[in-house]
């Protein structure tokens, strides 16, 4: 999907994804994230996705992921043989290092496109209320991956994350 986003205005590319966020049902147990991909040479936008949009229970990254294997007619885990190199993803927060559900976490799911996926722009790393202490930032940065934070929309970014949560 081509953009009028300037490339590396990653601020725009952040309030995008946010608005993704908007998307997902308010619920207690997880976040509402949104996030996309984005081919950063020609400055496409090749995916997008946000929390629960599809079946199950899938997070904004893996959401990406689904459609963009459909896309191509790979199983997700065949993506990296098919997708180009040098592609950021942004999410509204950082991307999990654990799931409670027993799912693959989106960690994972980065970097087994880490020969596709260069950096990862994120809005607010990940509260600690189900999982403490995401380690993904250091397996991204292990893999070669940088992880950049868009910062100055912390506050709204948390707000909507933690819509339908019980507040304390």
């Amino acid at each position: 999907m081509a953009t009028s986003i300037q490339p590396g205005d990653h601020k725009t590319y952040m309030r995008l994804a946010l608005s993704l966020a908007q998307k997902s049902p308010p619920k207690p147990t997880n976040y509402r994230v949104g996030a996309l991909v984005v081919h950063v040479p020609s400055n496409t936008i090749l995916a997008t996705g946000y929390t629960l949009e599809l079946e199950g229970n899938t997070h904004a990254e893996q959401c990406c992921f689904i459609k963009l294997a459909q896309q191509h007619g790979v199983p997700v885990e065949k993506l990296n043989e098919v997708l180009p190199s040098n592609l950021a993803l942004y999410t509204t927060v950082e991307p999990c290092s654990k799931r409670l559900s027993g799912n693959l976490p989106c960690v994972e799911r980065v970097l087994r496109l880490a020969a596709c996926i260069k950096t990862v722009y994120v809005g607010i790393l990940e509260p600690e209320k189900f999982v403490q202490e995401n380690t993904g930032r250091k397996f991204l940065k292990d893999a070669g991956i940088a992880v950049v934070h868009v910062e100055g929309m912390e506050k709204e970014i948390l707000e909507v994350a933690t819509a339908g949560h019980v507040k304390e």
